[in-house]
């Protein structure tokens, strides 16, 4: 039973619970980002670089098939996912920025200083 008593306090503190959700978002996320990159951005790049695709390069070495190309695919589609990811998150600053507060009114007690201060410029 301590155990049990254990394992959800463990599971219900605010950090776990946070990274659940963080990791759920993230997984949705991702298929937007996937979807963006392979839907959007890939026929893009496709036409404009003539649809090279490098996943089938490859070099055999003895019985070894070493494919480079896939290698090489990740990569450029790695940077294409990140690309997209700085834009995305780039726009989603630019659309929550929020204009800075306005300072905090003085005190009232101040504000009467500041009065008998004036009041007492303008006598002398």
């Amino acid at each position: 039973m301590r155990m049990m008593n254990e394992f959800r306090e463990f599971a219900m503190k605010g950090n776990v619970v946070d990274l659940a959700v963080g990791v759920i978002i993230g997984g949705a996320f991702g298929k937007i980002v996937a979807s963006l990159v392979g839907d959007v951005v890939m026929p893009l790049v496709g036409v404009l670089i003539g649809g090279v695709n490098f996943s089938a390069l490859a070099v055999k070495v003895g019985s070894a098939t070493i494919k480079y190309g896939s290698f090489l695919q990740s990569c450029v589609d790695f940077l294409i996912i990140a690309w997209a990811i700085f834009i995305a998150v780039k726009l989603i600053n630019r659309l929550k920025r929020e204009e800075p507060a306005a300072p905090p009114a003085p005190p009232r007690q101040e504000v009467l200083l500041e009065e008998i201060r004036d009041v007492l410029k303008a006598r002398g």
